[in-house]
């Protein structure tokens, strides 16, 4: 058996969907192990643009199976429109995807409690409002909805009651009114019966899998400066969005993972508040935003745009133990004839290599120039077929962080792309 884990390497929104979508062809299994809707995998193909907040991209190559795992939350009605969709473009998914009994459901009343906490005065972290992080508030309290319970209607009603009495206080402080029990009972056990044929136990899948030594490929959502714990907290996610998340959300030993690839773009990228040291708030910042497209796949908000942040990048190589680097957008910063990028941070007048535990939005970024190139990148399929100046932009890159670089994306689609190979190999 041989499984890796593909993780984001910064802020999220890395690229990570077209990169699984390239290695998806080589996997037998591709697992989603955490997040939610609130994560958006752009994927182009042929010039046509499929976007996925739930599925994993390995679900466009035919002979792929794909997993979403018990580490995820799932609204149902996102995870149907995803189906729908796919059939509609020819993309066959009975059979070949199945969803965790013991992912947890997000409701109606987690979409309304993110809402209104993002509304209230000085609670804004700037979330999806996907209620992602109430979904996973239950789930740590132990009074979660999971899938397998929308096939049971006696049981989710009963869940669903405990459920409400704890969030009605809160939902009353904040100035909502909670949606009735019956009511979502009623609608959640018709998107359970639609989804019956795509819930089981996933986890007896993936030990079936690793018994019969075939390739997994787990596949994260957000990334690594937006790990519950790893990342730039309280400006983060609500779950494990590291290489480690991927042993809990998929329901796997840390035995069975040989190694862990790390998706980064070639410069930086936020979306939502929090700390950014390298944010760029001008002329260039904006040509980064226009040239990469940046805006949310799943909110259309345009993301806070910056240099390549290498202290980031060196914190996620170490906390995920990356063995490589796949860099994505490199073509963007054909755009910008001076290029830069933050080697380290300066915090009380001393040198620091790694993000401190707190005050990253003190810290001042020490740059290091380097000459950029004016050439179109999309027909480069090596890495000697780059500009010689974005080739030494990846040497740099390795040397920085301490991890070698593997595949390159040079544009939007599929083809866009140099040095691909077999991960697993």
């Amino acid at each position: 058996m041989s499984a890796l884990v593909v993780v984001g390497a910064q802020w999220g929104d890395e690229g990570k969907g077209k990169v699984v979508d390239l290695y998806a062809p080589y996997a037998d299994l591709v697992v989603r192990y955490a997040g939610g809707a609130n994560a958006g995998h752009t994927l182009v193909v042929g010039g046509k643009k499929q976007i996925l907040h739930l599925i994993p991209s390995g679900i466009l190559h035919e002979q792929t199976r794909c997993i979403v795992g018990q580490g995820t939350v799932i609204d149902p009605a996102v995870f149907l429109k995803e189906i729908e969709t796919l059939n509609e473009r020819g993309v066959g998914t009975k059979g070949r995807l199945l969803v965790s009994q013991r992912a947890h459901v997000v409701l109606p009343h987690h979409k309304l409690i993110d809402e209104l906490r993002e509304k209230k005065s000085g609670g804004a972290i700037g979330t999806t409002k996907r209620g992602i992080g109430p979904c996973y508030e239950d789930k740590i309290a132990r009074r979660g909805v999971r899938i397998g319970d929308l096939l049971d209607v006696d049981r989710l009603r009963t869940k669903l009651d405990a459920n409400l009495e704890c969030w009605r206080p809160v939902a009353e402080d904040l100035g909502g009114t909670l949606p009735s029990a019956d009511d979502i009972a009623t609608r959640y056990a018709e998107l359970g019966e639609a989804l019956r044929a795509y819930i089981g136990d996933a986890g007896a899948v993936i030990r079936a899998s690793i018994e019969a030594d075939e390739k997994i490929l787990l596949e994260g959502a957000q990334g690594t400066m937006l790990d519950i714990d790893n990342g730039t907290y309280p400006f983060v996610t609500s779950s494990n969005a590291v290489a480690g998340g991927a042993c809990a959300g998929a329901g796997i030993g840390p035995t069975h993972i040989r190694s862990a690839i790390g998706i980064a773009k070639a410069y930086t990228t936020r979306v939502g508040g929090g700390p950014f040291p390298t944010e760029l708030q001008d002329e260039t910042g904006q040509k980064l935003r226009d040239a990469g497209a940046e805006y949310g796949s799943t909110t259309g908000r345009p993301r806070r745009c910056g240099w390549l942040d290498l202290v980031a990048l060196r914190h996620a190589v170490a906390v995920n133990g990356l063995n490589e680097l796949a860099i994505t957008k490199l073509d963007v910063l054909s755009v910008v004839p001076k290029l830069e990028v933050c080697v380290a941070y300066e915090l009380d007048g001393e040198r620091i290599a790694y993000p401190p535990y707190e005050r990253l939005e003190e810290v001042q970024p020490i740059y290091e120039a380097l000459e950029g190139w004016n050439e179109d990148l999309t027909a480069c399929r090596t890495r000697d077929d780059l500009p010689p100046a974005a080739q030494r932009y990846l040497a740099r890159i390795e040397q920085e962080v301490g991890c070698r670089v593997g595949v390159v994306s040079v544009g939007p689609d599929r083809q866009d792309t140099a040095d691909l190979r077999d991960p697993f190999s």
